[in-house]
């Protein structure tokens, strides 16, 4: 049965949401930007949330046809982004963002606004390779057209408006909710998207062998 766009919507909201974890960035980025004002806090938020989307706009419009280019299957790549999204998980259930490591400080001593914006908070941390595997693998439908393209770039463009607006407001959230309670909300998180990578790696197998049966 055909997708509708609601569900459509509904399911590539809760996936990237998941993969993107503002709530897991706010941290990060309030520790990053701890010593500038509110205004260059400001800046920054604004041009990682620029590039991130950009990039997430990029593989959306091109990433199957870099697949193609490649020569990569939708069922090998529905595979390695399973297994990609479920290490993602990992830290998420069991504390900790992986190798992740803040860049280096200026001669100053305060870290490179111009560096954070880019690296980490742009890439890695908002447009990574989870929501660029997430992106493709929504892309990359038998029904897919131009209505489904539009709700994909309203999701993007939803779920990304939705991170500044947390990380605007990250030391407050994560004051009034407590380091306790976000742990506790990023390892729910991080249960449920194990979950999505377990299905797509399911899926890409079952499409796999769907490939070998004989027609």
């Amino acid at each position: 049965m055909e997708e509708s766009l609601i569900t459509l919507a509904a399911r590539a909201t809760v996936m990237l949401l998941l993969v993107v974890d503002p709530i897991g960035v706010a941290p990060i980025f309030a520790a990053l930007t701890q010593s500038l004002n509110a205004p260059e806090r400001a800046a920054i938020l604004r041009r990682a949330v620029m590039i991130a989307v950009t990039v997430a706009l990029f593989f959306l419009l091109a990433g199957s046809f870099v697949l193609a280019r490649l020569g990569v299957s939708v069922d090998a790549f529905a595979i390695s982004g399973g297994i990609l999204l479920f290490a993602a998980a990992m830290p998420m259930l069991f504390g900790g963002r992986g190798a992740l490591q803040a860049p280096e400080k200026s001669e100053g001593g305060a870290p490179d606004a111009s560096d954070i914006a880019v690296f980490p908070l742009a890439i890695p941390l908002l447009s990574g390779p989870g929501t660029i595997t997430t992106i493709i693998l929504l892309s990359h439908q038998p029904s897919a057209g131009l209505a489904q393209l539009m709700v994909l770039v309203a999701v993007i463009a939803a779920v990304f408006l939705l991170s500044w607006f947390v990380l605007s407001f990250g030391e407050r959230l994560i004051a009034q909710l407590g380091k306790g309670k976000i742990h506790i909300i990023t390892r729910v998180l991080g249960i449920v998207l194990a979950a999505l990578a377990v299905q797509y790696v399911l899926n890409g197998v079952r499409g796999f062998y769907h490939s070998l049966a004989p027609s």
